[in-house]
């Protein structure tokens, strides 16, 4: 059978059937199509009052509508260049839709009945406009179209065949022909067009990517200059690089390439800097301006815009302090898009506190966008104070302010909307450089000095303190001596060690027993400044060295009484009294034995 093409060389085509016979109580419409369309129109059969089934393409599926109102959709494209054959059965109340002979799912439908005289639409409506609902006319190839086993055919074939009466075709070619999709030159960037049935493809240079070339991989160009690093951009790239400022340094100043169109209404930039008080960007165009600085270290927006006779002023300030020498992201940018109600929003280093916001609203920065003056680093070198620090990429609306010139690179920046360097006789510091804080050295008695960046820290010698290692260590702070007096001495100390304790530290506890004089056979009892000797029965003495000479009888045979038992009776180990002395409570003394003397 042969194929009808639709849409050659994307006119509108269609093609007009009408039923000559009843075809029953169960409608089975099956036909092949092949297309790469994702919307376009496929079938209607209608009468005089209405279309009562209807099918089209949309996001490349297959749509069933019955009775305007029910709609099935296909499970799988069909737009993807190849033949598929696509089948409604409408049978009682059900309406099935296959594709490729899978079933792509089941509905339930009020009954309908084609009768003759019912007009099938194949492709497109005569009126564009109806069309349009369908999204357009059908651009592909349709063969084999039948309702039940009946052809509709719109080139007859010689052999005989029941068909359905074709009533009209407008622009429908016989065969599947393609259009020659590479007439138009699709591939950019020197990419070479090949033709495809309805479709090309481009075989793009090294350099470049896209369907049809369109994204140059710029950076693989080595565009930027050592100092910089290439960063792929919407249709460009930027070389991004950091740049030193001075308070003496010269200030970039910059203007808008007059093509700006998006709406500016963001502001990005990173820094590092240990300065409280700075400007770091300003902008001004007549009564509008912007103003980005630094106040006790805080980072603060600035920014009068809005109408020309009477424009709004808002400021915004950082919930965190920057002037530590490391470095910090800021992020401005409005809450909303609409200038007159929205108000401005603060974040630094990506939110990890809360932002900074606006109290009142006011408008973008399109003023920005052409004439207006803007400067990076300070104001001048006369008026406020100057940067002395580090500056990051920064940012307008997504677009860069450039810090190299375009006759610094090997390529000049493709984009359209550019802000662009005007003042060529800069000479930008690339790179972030600290003052030389530790060159001279300012510590002293050889101290190691560390650069922290506009700021150094002197490592001292143990016998030197002091930012510069500028005192002598006062070696007694620590209180070293732990049972005595510490001695500061040059190079060291001494310690005066308490009675009873030795050492260099007054740490080692004296033993008063080490060289006692206490004879054999007796015990030395430790005290803290001296030692006393414990003498078995038979010895006495302050060292134990006499002998006790032996009891008389009439002490063994007449013993002398004993004192009641009170608190002190015990032992000789846990009391006072030793030798069988009696401890009296009344004057706590001890009462010895014959014999036996001392306390």
């Amino acid at each position: 059978y042969i194929t009808a093409r639709f849409g050659s060389k994307d006119l509108d085509s269609y093609a007009l059937f009408s039923l000559d016979s009843d075809p029953g109580d169960t409608v089975t419409i099956s036909m092949f199509i092949r297309t790469r369309q994702s919307r376009g129109l496929l079938l209607i059969l209608a009468n005089s009052t209405s279309q009562y089934l209807r099918l089209w393409l949309e996001e490349g599926r297959v749509r069933v509508q019955v009775n305007n109102f029910e709609t099935l959709v296909g499970r799988s494209a069909v737009n993807d260049g190849h033949f598929h054959l696509v089948t409604v059965r409408l049978e009682g109340t059900t309406a099935t839709l296959f594709q490729s002979a899978q079933n792509q799912g089941s509905m339930s439908v009020r009954p309908i009945q084609a009768h003759p005289g019912d007009l099938v639409y194949i492709g497109g409506l005569p009126d564009s406009r109806a069309s349009a609902s369908f999204g357009g006319y059908f651009k592909g190839c349709v063969q084999d179209l039948r309702i039940n086993s009946k052809r509709l055919q719109f080139y007859r074939i010689a052999a005989p065949v029941e068909s359905y009466s074709l009533d009209h075709l407008s622009n429908v070619a016989q065969g599947c022909s393609s259009d020659d999709a590479c007439a138009v030159k699709p591939c950019l960037n020197g990419g070479v067009c090949y033709s495809m049935w309805d479709d090309f493809i481009c075989n793009c240079p090294p350099n470049t990517a896209g369907q049809r070339c369109e994204e140059v991989k710029w950076c693989e160009l080595s565009p930027c200059p050592t100092t910089a690093v290439c960063q792929p951009r919407s249709q460009g790239f930027e070389c991004l690089s950091n740049v030193t400022f001075r308070v003496e340094s010269s200030i970039l100043h910059y203007r808008s390439n007059g093509k700006i169109k998006r709406s500016l209404n963001s502001v990005s930039l990173s820094l590092r800097t240990r300065q409280s008080t700075a400007t770091l960007l300003h902008a001004q165009k007549d009564s509008h301006y912007l103003t980005v600085s630094l106040l006790d270290s805080h980072v603060v927006l600035e920014l009068q815009s809005g109408a020309d006779k009477d424009p709004l002023k808002v400021t915004v300030r950082s919930p965190s302090l920057v002037s530590d020498g490391e470095w910090h992201t800021v992020e401005l940018s409005m809450e909303s898009q609409t200038p007159q109600t929205s108000r401005w929003i603060m974040t630094v280093d990506g939110g990890k506190k809360e932002p900074g916001m606006s109290k009142s609203a006011t408008g973008d920065l399109d003023f920005l966008q052409e004439g207006a003056d803007i400067f990076l680093g300070g104001l001048s070198l006369d008026a406020g104070v100057n940067l002395s620090g580090c500056l990051g990429p920064v940012e307008i609306g997504g677009l860069a302010l450039p810090l190299h010139l375009d006759t610094e690179l090997n390529l000049p920046r493709p984009q359209e909307e550019q802000f662009v360097r005007i003042n060529s006789d800069a000479a930008p510091s690339y790179g972030c450089w600290g003052a030389s804080v530790c060159a001279p050295n300012p510590c002293k008695n050889e101290g190691v000095c560390e650069d922290l960046f506009d700021l150094h820290h002197c490592t001292c010698p143990s016998e030197w303190m002091g930012p510069l290692c500028q005192d002598r260590t006062d070696t007694c702070i620590s209180s070293p001596c732990i049972y005595g007096n510490c001695i500061d001495l040059p190079g060291g100390f001494e310690c005066l060690c308490e009675p009873g304790y030795s050492g260099k530290q007054c740490e080692v506890e004296a033993d008063m027993c080490e060289n006692s004089n206490c004879s054999e056979g007796s015990t030395c009892l430790k005290g803290l400044q001296s030692y006393a000797c414990l003498c078995p029965q038979n010895l006495t003495g302050q060292y134990c060295e006499e002998k006790i000479p032996e009891i008389p009888w009439y002490i063994e045979t007449n013993p002398l009484p004993q004192l009641p038992v009170s608190t002190c009776t015990g032992t000789r180990w846990n009391y006072s009294c030793f030798n069988g002395g009696n401890c009296s409570e009344a004057d706590n003394t001890c009462y010895c034995l014959p014999g036996f003397t001392g306390q």
